[in-house]
């Protein structure tokens, strides 16, 4: 490297340029940049696909469940007042449409388990009605002369004083409670069989 520049400048040492005039003192070697290449993106991640929604079961059907006990009470009543004119068919309707109302409200899916229990509280509600209203009319005599004045029209009874007896134990006193226990037994299976046949039709599952 010289110590002087062309310009008559003394130059440092290892110096590059000429602090006077600006002129280079040896050749630099030219840096290769490596080659510029295009950004790369990676792809927008996919939109997460719609999963459809979980079905939703019934919360459990009791006497902590209103929505289950103010259907039961509506339809039991409902079922209570006709029960006269078709007992055994009101009291099969009455499960069902007790299904068919709450399933209606909640839109909660229904399996014949908790269609049953809906049976059951409709039942118990229609069996108090009627068991209240039979209790007073036997106590009060006024069953008991209905039985025998049906029975005195049928032929096949008539007037025999022996089934006339047991009609009027059956319809008084403690003889109730075999006619109040064997319509308990028969307004709840009909209305737990009617609310199993509505969960398997309107139930949803």
């Amino acid at each position: 490297m010289p110590e002087f520049c062309t310009c008559g400048a003394q130059l440092p040492p290892d110096a590059l340029f000429c602090h006077k005039c600006g002129k280079p003192q040896r050749d630099i070697p030219a840096v290769e940049r490596p080659p510029e290449t295009a950004p790369t993106f990676a792809p927008p991640p996919a939109p997460a696909q719609f999963a459809p929604p979980r079905p939703r079961y019934a919360m459990p059907v009791g006497f902590r469940n209103p929505i289950a006990l103010r259907t039961a009470l509506f339809v039991g009543v409902a079922g209570g007042l006709i029960n006269d004119i078709l007992p055994l068919v009101a009291w099969l309707a009455a499960g069902f449409f007790t299904v068919f109302f709450y399933r209606r409200k909640t839109h909660d899916r229904l399996n014949v388990a908790a269609g049953m229990r809906l049976g059951w509280l409709t039942g118990l509600i229609m069996f108090t009605m009627w068991a209240v209203v039979f209790a007073a009319m036997g106590m009060s005599g006024t069953l008991a002369t209905q039985f025998e004045e049906r029975m005195r029209s049928t032929p096949i009874f008539g007037n025999d004083p022996a089934y006339l007896q047991m009609v009027r134990s059956m319809t008084s006193g403690p003889g109730l409670l075999l006619p109040l226990a064997f319509g308990f037994v028969v307004i709840i299976c009909l209305s737990m069989a009617g609310g199993a046949l509505g969960a398997k039709s309107v139930g949803g599952d």
